[in-house]
């Protein structure tokens, strides 16, 4: 009978506590590690003091070339792929790490975060899976996210060609800056 080894356990558990944390659905936490799934809810309990959300994962690539969305998906892919480049770190341990410093680069450029860490994983599954690819920019030389199956010559992303109603959703006027008003 083969025992099983108390550090290989600790190490799932850390995983899933990692997951869990980051804001991970059970789902995705019960795929990526061998704990079962009544440890999963006991321990997801535990973290964040609720029983996890029921529902279905997000499954569409569409979500990843909208506007704001790719340029946040870009952000977390090029911070991940470099981390799987450079380093020895599972495909888990780099989401999770990368998705820290996505969050790190948000709060600095005090970003609204568009990307939760379950999307972040699902985007790592469909570039595995060839259905989402980077390429640069012709403009700027920045790799964005975008569909493998769509044509790209000539490609110019969302930062150097903003949609024209980009941004205008939280629009606060600048402080000093004069409110024009017509006069009839």
């Amino acid at each position: 009978m083969a025992t099983k080894s108390v550090i290989d356990d600790a190490r799932e558990v850390r995983r899933a506590s990692d997951l869990i944390e980051l804001g991970a659905r059970l789902q995705l936490v019960e795929s990526e590690t061998k704990l079962s799934r009544e440890r999963l809810l006991r321990l997801y309990k535990e973290i964040r003091g609720v029983s996890p959300p029921k529902g279905m994962l997000p499954f569409s690539i569409d979500w990843f070339t909208t506007w704001m969305p790719n340029i946040h998906s870009s952000l977390f892919l090029g911070i991940y792929q470099n981390l799987i480049q450079g380093s020895e770190l599972d495909e888990v341990v780099a989401i999770t790490k990368a998705y820290r410093l996505y969050l790190e680069q948000c709060a600095t450029q005090e970003q609204e975060v568009a990307l939760s860490v379950t999307r972040a994983w699902r985007l790592v599954k469909f570039v595995d899976a060839g259905m989402l690819r980077t390429i640069p920019c012709t403009r700027c030389g920045g790799h964005f996210v975008v569909r493998t199956d769509d044509l790209h010559d000539g490609f110019v992303c969302g930062l150097c060609h903003m949609p024209s109603r980009a941004g205008k959703k939280n629009a606060v006027p600048v402080v000093g800056e004069a409110k024009l008003t017509r006069v009839h």
